[in-house]
């Protein structure tokens, strides 16, 4: 018996086609990590700590490089030991003014703060970087390493005329915000989620 190609065509369109099994989709805040994203988390938390607790020390004075009577909370001040101490480069006489004052000790202890807390939790990291990296480089400009010797005619010491550890914090920083390191451990998908379009708050 022959066929008709239209019964064919009804045939064959009464036939169920099968659907693909579409795998099961994963929040990406609960995505499997990888190396590189944990390496990067470590370094992460690892430099956030760095900020955080030069901010806890200069406020309580745990009696490391702040002693206790020189604690913010207690009547101390976080930058006038630090830049009424500098005597080389070519900022050192804008320096020596700003130390001491409350808005420089505020701002001051704030970036410690602000970039520390936001490291950790993997939140604001673009922020971080400008922050932080401002904040590295006015210290860089401030122990200013091209100098052999200081305005006093003592030798700086200088290890290395062009990086120093202020540089590669600012690097660092800068490194975590381009590869989204709070996705890893921290909570920067759900920040982003929640900033939207809004790109530069990531």
């Amino acid at each position: 018996m022959s066929i008709r190609p239209d019964e064919t065509k009804t045939t064959s369109s009464r036939v169920p086609t099968q659907r693909a099994t579409e795998p099961a989709t994963v929040p990406d805040f609960v995505a499997e990590p990888t190396i590189a994203g944990k390496s990067l988390a470590i370094l992460r938390f690892a430099t956030g700590f760095v900020f955080l607790w030069a901010f806890l020390d200069k406020l309580f004075g745990f009696g490391y490089a702040t002693p206790g009577k020189g604690a913010w909370i207690n009547g101390g001040s976080p930058t006038k030991g630090f830049l009424s101490s500098v005597h080389v480069g070519p900022f050192e006489s804008m320096f020596h003014s700003w130390a001491g004052t409350w808005w420089a000790d505020t701002l001051f202890m704030l970036g410690l703060a602000g970039v520390g807390i936001a490291v950790i939790a993997g939140i604001g990291l673009r922020l971080s970087a400008i922050a932080g990296g401002l904040m590295m480089l006015m210290m860089w400009a401030a122990e200013w390493p091209f100098a052999l010797s200081t305005s006093t005619g003592e030798a700086t010491h200088s290890t290395n005329p062009v990086i120093d550890y202020h540089i590669i914090y600012a690097l660092v920083l800068i490194v975590l915000a381009a590869a989204a390191a709070g996705n890893t451990w921290g909570l920067g998908r759900r920040w982003a989620a929640l900033v939207g379009d809004r790109k530069w708050l990531r």
